[in-house]
């Protein structure tokens, strides 16, 4: 048995032996592939864990016992999200993740380091994207493996697999309306909207909720519940996140100041200040916004047109707005466990109130 404030160690120690086993079968095929493996290692350490502890006390909610592998299926839940994220990162160009390359960039140096060596030529950089999507449709199979093989009964897997199904084609889904708004140049609020919905908050705390409660037996009330719980928190979540992606200390977020910036992302924050700029600052939004090459003082007038046009006041509205509504949900939800209560509530706190 394990206490709780573990989880994140004991959820770190799933993925591990789970990897440990995943490196002996793809060394049969060629050492090559522990080039894959190794990424996996180091793209599945760290990290917030929210989608397992959401889904660990979606469990507990429901009444499960602790004493069954809940930890190794929510786990999974990690997998899928280095999956997203370095298909992600392959798409947006991004340079850093969690302050390390991206997987791409990682790649790609390790193939202009042997083309050096050798003095063969290659294409480093589409060698390092092409092995990035090979890592992150490995970390898609894997986490559905770890899901099927956590040691859960059938009719308990049974049970979670239609909302484990459910989130992986949301996130899918979630990841297109993203590109398709990027490749748009538009700022559209409606879409800005259902990108955050699908692309964050069904996917980092709606879904792992359901399908920890499924694994725990949870009946369609609680579920229903939860939804009406993880929805509103799931998007405070995301934009938190986006207002870090703009304002947020590279120490802390592990990416440079103002990445979003410059990759252009269309978010519920830069769709409000296109709607309320003045003319002079949506002029100077659309000459700069997207550059990939801004520099210190151009990202800074682009926050303070975010910050003039009361952009960020509105998400910071709208974030203690949802996080209320998931704490109003949660407080009526049918959970007996004071606990599991207690620990949703806080997880709701750490999930919306990150320093920027």
């Amino acid at each position: 048995m394990y206490a709780e404030a573990d989880i994140p160690t004991e959820i770190q120690r799933a993925l591990t032996s789970f990897l440990d086993i995943q490196q002996e079968r793809l060394a049969a095929i060629g050492p090559e592939l522990e080039e894959q493996v190794q990424a996996a290692r180091d793209a599945t350490s760290g990290g917030k864990r929210l989608r397992p502890s959401f889904c660990y006390w979606g469990f507990r909610a429901a009444g499960g016992n602790p004493e069954l592998p809940i930890l190794k299926a929510a786990a999974s839940l990690e997998m899928l999200h280095v999956s997203a994220l370095v298909h992600d990162d392959v798409m947006d160009s991004s340079d850093v993740r969690r302050g390390a390359p991206a997987a791409h960039r990682r790649f790609e140096a390790l193939q202009r380091a042997r083309s050096a060596a050798s003095g063969t030529g290659g294409d480093p950089v589409g060698f390092g994207i092409g092995a990035a999507i090979l890592l992150g449709d490995l970390c898609l199979i894997w986490a559905d493996e770890m899901m099927h093989t956590s040691g859960f009964d059938a009719a308990s897997l049974a049970s979670a697999s239609k909302f484990f199904d459910a989130v992986r084609v949301e996130v899918t889904a979630g990841q297109y309306l993203d590109l398709v708004a990027q490749a748009s140049g538009e700022a559209d609020m409606d879409r800005a909207l259902r990108v955050l919905r699908y692309k964050a908050a069904t996917y980092t705390v709606e879904r792992p909720l359901h399908i920890g409660a499924a694994l725990g037996g949870g009946g369609q009330h609680l579920i229903d519940s939860l939804s009406a719980y993880g929805l509103p928190l799931g998007e405070a979540f995301q934009l938190r996140d986006d207002l870090l992606g703009v304002f947020g200390d590279p120490s802390k977020t592990g990416k440079p100041a103002g990445d979003d910036l410059r990759e252009g992302k269309r978010t519920v924050l830069t769709a409000y200040a296109v709607e309320h700029a003045s003319e002079v600052q949506l002029a100077e939004f659309d000459r700069l916004f997207g550059r990939p090459d801004l520099d210190s003082d151009e990202i800074q007038l682009l926050r303070e047109i975010l910050q003039d046009s009361r952009a960020v006041q509105a998400c910071e509205n709208l974030i203690t707005e949802r996080t209320e509504d998931a704490l109003d949900a949660l407080d009526r939800a049918p959970i007996d466990d004071e606990t599991s209560r207690k620990a949703l509530a806080d997880l709701a706190i750490a999930a919306t109130s990150r320093h920027l």
